[in-house]
């Protein structure tokens, strides 16, 4: 079964607020393949464990019908308070046990959610739903990313590094998956028809205070924070702070570039 992460509702705002959408050339990754393998327009997208719905969002676009899906009914409150396009809809649901009929879905897909999932119970369900000639987007976000602001980034880009290499101490072990590029997830992609592109790097615009707090958001922080919540507040404090001194400024909303590099996995079910 998927595990459970992201439940509290504390946790839940955090995410909805810091966790950035799809960017730029993950989406055109995504739309160039459905696009290549005639799997758009379309009646109906699943967005599988959706979150707050940063890339449900997106979907809302180019489907007639889009639904996002998650374990944490706190997620998914968020994701309804959250505006979204009328076409788009939440449900509760492990990513196991999905409540669509069999060859009912056009394109699934997943945002940096699918290594919390049961890979081979996904697989087999994914595999039930989606329609002959139907396609899957699996992604993630790597641990591979940058800071840039003018002739610091180097400096820059080594306090965030040193932060999150703090938090990544207290990372779940599921993040093997993340770690190796998705490498196992595409291997247990039922479709023959699949492709796996390693080296998607978007550019999302950030703050200071955005950077700090995707970091608050991720899961090894919760942990961290759950065992020591005094030094996790003290980390993140600390290295706002040391950003701003490097970065010579001292407004938290200061725009900072902020690169990550993505992992795509992308499959099309035979007719």
């Amino acid at each position: 079964m998927t595990t459970q992460m992201f439940e509290g509702r504390g946790h839940a705002a955090v995410y909805q607020k810091y966790r950035f959408a799809p960017g730029k050339e993950l989406k055109q990754t995504i739309l160039s393949y459905l696009q290549e393998k005639k799997a758009i327009p379309a009646e109906l997208a699943v967005d599988v464990g959706c979150g707050s719905g940063q890339g449900t969002h997106f979907l809302g676009e180019h489907f007639k019908k889009v639904v996002g899906t998650d374990i944490s009914e706190a997620q998914i409150q968020e994701a309804k308070d959250t505006p979204c396009m009328p076409n788009i809809s939440y449900l509760v649901c492990p990513a196991e046990e999905l409540p669509f009929q069999d060859a009912s879905v056009d394109v699934l897909t997943s945002f940096t959610a699918a290594h919390w999932f049961d890979i081979g119970k996904f697989m087999r369900e994914a595999d039930r739903v989606v329609k002959p000639g139907g396609c899957m987007a699996i992604s993630t976000y790597t641990v591979d990313m940058s800071l840039r602001y003018g002739d610091c980034s180097e400096k820059l880009t080594k306090v965030f590094r040193e932060c999150w290499d703090q938090i990544l101490k207290y990372s779940h072990d599921r993040l093997k998956y993340v770690l190796d590029n998705y490498k196992e997830i595409f291997e247990a992609l039922p479709f023959s028809d699949k492709k796996r592109v390693t080296d998607i790097y978007d550019q999302i615009p950030m703050t200071v205070e955005g950077v700090v707090g995707y970091m608050e958001s991720s899961s090894s922080y919760q942990t961290f924070k759950k065992n020591d919540p005094k030094a996790a507040t003290s980390l993140l404090q600390e290295t706002e702070k040391r950003m701003l001194e490097t970065m010579g400024v001292s407004s938290c909303e200061t725009p900072v570039e902020f690169w990550v590099r993505h992992v795509c996995v992308l499959g099309c079910k035979e007719c």
